[in-house]
């Protein structure tokens, strides 16, 4: 579909609060997608922020044949899309099921393709709206330069209640590693829910508070009529520019220290922790044979190996994994086959995700799964869901995960003391939303 381009400048006094200014003028909508690279600074960001809204189609699924739905959408489209990949999606490709709790009751698959889309880049807004709505332009651009950003003052804290307790987190991890010792598998990424009950919050604010504590690379606010998600994700999925494909798989986390010289000390130790090393190495190895699916011959690199990447809250291992594949591949079969991301599964994969299914108490759903977009041109980029509030607006129930890689080595204590480091965030955000 042909959309209509015009680029117009932000003043200088204008830059600081433009973000906030965009998401909340957004809010008018029933569908919203804004994706903030948070000014990280990296080789591979192609945009500095999307803010895409209002659909003009949509196309929503259960996880029955639902690639091949989202091939069909796209294939008619050809534009600009915006929506997500829940983590259930494995049913779609494997022969798996998800039969535990799902309180949040999202789609497995939702996208949309944007009457109106505005790219923030280098202190200038670019509008790309479709014919029918690009006499708006002009509107919306003093709009959302005029739109009061406003302070939510909390009421009564709602109260946090955890899915699965400390001891019986301790006695899955047990059970997880008992699978390990049999060599069913060699490792996995277990997770468990964080929730509050009849609790009203302002998403925006939520996500703007969220952000202001973690401020990540791939930092996303979605609105999907009465379903929200308001994303600190630091992880990228997949991403596909022509014919080059890159993921960065995390797996290794450490505290910051105000400190400077333990917090650099803190970053040393974990680039030499062996434990968390080998934890990313095997993730590594099965994203490189999920590329290998469809990459050229000997065209699958490491271009960096556990390396060490600091964000507000903590430290993180990284590593990028590249391909380049055929000209002519399908990009959504290109996902399919290596969906979902292999940092939140295992090695190997399914039989990880069955274990998974089988100990954790939740289903996943959007956690776990990827938010993102497709250019026109059948290029795409997806983080993964982790660091993310979920929220059902009709039910007031709202939901946060989080999850560590277990090992035969990994001690239950000290995983749980990373689940609870990951966790400190959402917490933090949400006790103070309502």
């Amino acid at each position: 579909m042909k959309r209509t381009t015009q680029t117009l400048s932000i003043k200088e006094y204008q830059v600081s609060s433009i973000k906030e200014k965009l998401v909340q003028w957004a809010q008018q909508y029933e569908e919203v997608c804004w994706l903030d690279s948070n000014d990280y600074k990296s080789n591979h960001n192609k945009y500095e922020a999307v803010l895409a809204v209002d659909a003009i189609t949509v196309i929503k699924s259960d996880t029955h044949e639902a690639f091949e739905k989202l091939k069909e959408y796209q294939g008619i489209t050809q534009d600009w899309l915006f929506g997500f990949l829940g983590y259930d999606l494995k049913n779609d490709t494997e022969p798996l099921s998800s039969k535990n709790l799902d309180a949040l009751g999202f789609a497995d698959l939702y996208f949309f393709q944007p009457k109106k889309v505005i790219f923030l880049e280098n202190q200038q807004l670019t509008f790309q709206y479709l014919g029918m709505v690009d006499d708006e332009i002009e509107f919306d651009y003093k709009a959302i330069l005029e739109e009061a950003v406003l302070e939510v003052v909390p009421e009564a804290k709602p109260k946090i209640k955890a899915r699965i307790s400390k001891e019986a987190y301790i006695e899955k991890i047990e059970s997880m590693q008992a699978y390990i010792h049999r060599g069913d598998i060699y490792e996995a990424n277990f997770c468990m829910e964080f929730f509050a009950e009849s609790v009203s919050i302002d998403p925006a604010y939520v996500f703007r508070k969220l952000n202001e504590i973690s401020s990540p690379p791939f930092a996303t606010f979605l609105k999907l009529q009465t379903h929200y998600l308001m994303s600190a994700s630091p992880e990228r999925y997949l991403m596909r520019k022509g014919t080059d494909v890159l993921s960065q798989p995390i797996k290794g986390t450490v505290r910051r220290s105000l400190d400077e010289k333990e917090d650099h000390l803190l970053a040393e130790t974990l680039e030499a922790d062996l434990k968390e090393r080998a934890e990313n190495i095997m993730i590594v190895d099965l994203v490189r044979n999920d590329l290998s699916h469809f990459a050229n011959r000997g065209s699958v690199v490491v271009e960096e190996l556990c390396k060490v990447y600091s964000f507000k809250q903590v430290h993180q291992l990284i590593s990028t994994v590249k391909a380049t594949i055929p000209e002519n591949t399908n990009s959504i079969d290109l996902i399919k086959s290596t969906f979902p991301m292999g940092s939140m599964t295992g090695a190997p994969k399914i039989s990880a995700m069955k274990i998974i299914e089988e100990l954790e108490e939740s289903k996943r759903g959007l956690y776990s799964g990827a938010v993102g977009y497709f250019d026109p041109n059948n290029d795409f980029d997806f983080n993964v869901v982790i660091r993310s509030i979920l929220y059902n607006a009709e039910s007031k129930y709202a939901s946060f995960s989080v999850g560590s890689a277990i090992t035969s080595k990994s001690e239950a204590i000290k995983e749980y003391e990373e689940c609870m480091l990951k966790a400190k965030a959402m917490k933090q955000v949400l006790s103070g939303a309502s």
